[in-house]
């Protein structure tokens, strides 16, 4: 009799006392902890991380360009996911719950959404730019403009947040699923049913503009060979200005374009996981175990806190406009002219 009214007894819900609440399973105190600190610091460093990578761009004159202004846009995007995602998802990744409405769950579904592909087209809109300047770095100064970025920018913040609307607050995402998702809806609960169409459209949404990324990136690489071998045939031959002028701003482009693609390989690599299980889930019958789901998540998530640290490895302007910002430096007059560049290339 006692084994029989051990399952009742264990069982735990996310509301006690509402009706078809989700069952809860928590971890132990011990994992808790370090699910809170790990989710926690991911937290913190895509917050503060992007918000130094915004702040250094938008405040020195001297980062004012339009591939910079990208840059700080992507760090945006970023950074929302830090303030509108990660805070309440780690709360349901590490509670098993969702204690914060249904009406919150659309929203923060529609930001998770919106902001995974406002990064996608922002990296993919730094490949062009990065492609225009390495392969013609005289005239991509009138090629790609402040203007030109400016649209770039809009585009890619128009275009995820009108589709991630569309799909889930018209209830599109679950056409044809609508007994699946009342079978696996309750009470605490929060993670959206998606059909197969709109799975696919992600799906493709997320590859095409991955591939334009991966054709530009080894187009750069090619060139930027070409251009290394044509500096070491002339180095022993007295160059004129204009070709020296050349080579130092080559060599600068192909240094950026090399540690933009880390970020991109990064985002990729972050990704991918997320979009091959929920391409498999759908097709699947919805088998993923929860905890696969949020590992997935949690990998796409942490993207966004990489980025600062990549730019603060690669970057030396990025590490002492962070010191300048820290010490309280940016609060001088002069400070938004200063020179964060060691040498001029």
């Amino acid at each position: 009799m006692s084994d029989s009214s051990l399952p009742s007894a264990a069982v735990q819900l996310c509301y006690e006392n509402v009706s078809g609440s989700c069952v809860k399973t928590p971890y132990s105190p011990g994992p808790r902890l370090i699910l809170y600190t790990l989710f926690g610091f991911g937290a913190l460093l895509a917050v503060f991380g992007n918000l130094l990578v915004m702040i250094s761009i938008l405040h020195f004159k001297q980062l004012h360009s339009p591939t910079n202004f990208l840059i700080a846009s992507l760090a945006c995007a970023d950074f929302l996911v830090g303030v509108t995602v990660m805070p309440f998802s780690m709360v349901r990744s590490v509670e098993n719950c969702w204690y914060f409405g249904q009406s919150f769950c659309t929203f923060h579904t529609c930001c998770d959404v919106a902001f995974c592909y406002s990064s996608l087209f922002h990296l993919c809109s730094i490949s062009i730019d990065r492609y225009l300047a390495v392969t013609d770095p005289l005239v991509y100064p009138v090629k790609f403009t402040v203007p030109v970025s400016g649209i770039c920018i809009s585009l890619s913040w128009v275009l995820p947040v009108a589709y991630s609307g569309a799909v889930f607050y018209t209830g599109a995402h679950d056409d044809g699923l609508e007994e699946v998702s009342r079978a696996l809806s309750c009470v605490g609960g929060c993670q959206a049913v998606v059909n197969q169409s709109w799975v696919l459209i992600d799906f493709l949404s997320f590859c095409i503009p991955t591939l334009v990324m991966i054709i530009l990136y080894s187009n750069i690489f090619l060139v930027a060979r070409q251009q290394a071998k044509k500096i070491e045939n002339i180095g022993s031959q007295t160059e004129s200005p204009s070709d020296t002028y050349k080579s130092r701003v080559a060599k600068r482009e192909r240094k950026a374009a090399k540690t933009l693609s880390i970020t991109v390989i990064a985002f990729m690599i972050s990704w991918l996981p997320y979009i091959i299980d929920s391409l498999m889930d759908t097709f699947m019958g919805f088998i993923t175990p929860a905890y696969i789901y949020e590992i997935c998540c949690w990998c796409a998530y942490y993207n966004s806190a990489m980025n600062p640290l990549i730019y603060a490895l690669f970057y030396p302007w990025f590490r002492k406009a962070v010191k300048v910002i820290v010490s309280g430096g940016v609060f001088k007059e002069s400070s938004a002219t200063m020179n964060l560049f060691s040498e001029q290339m």
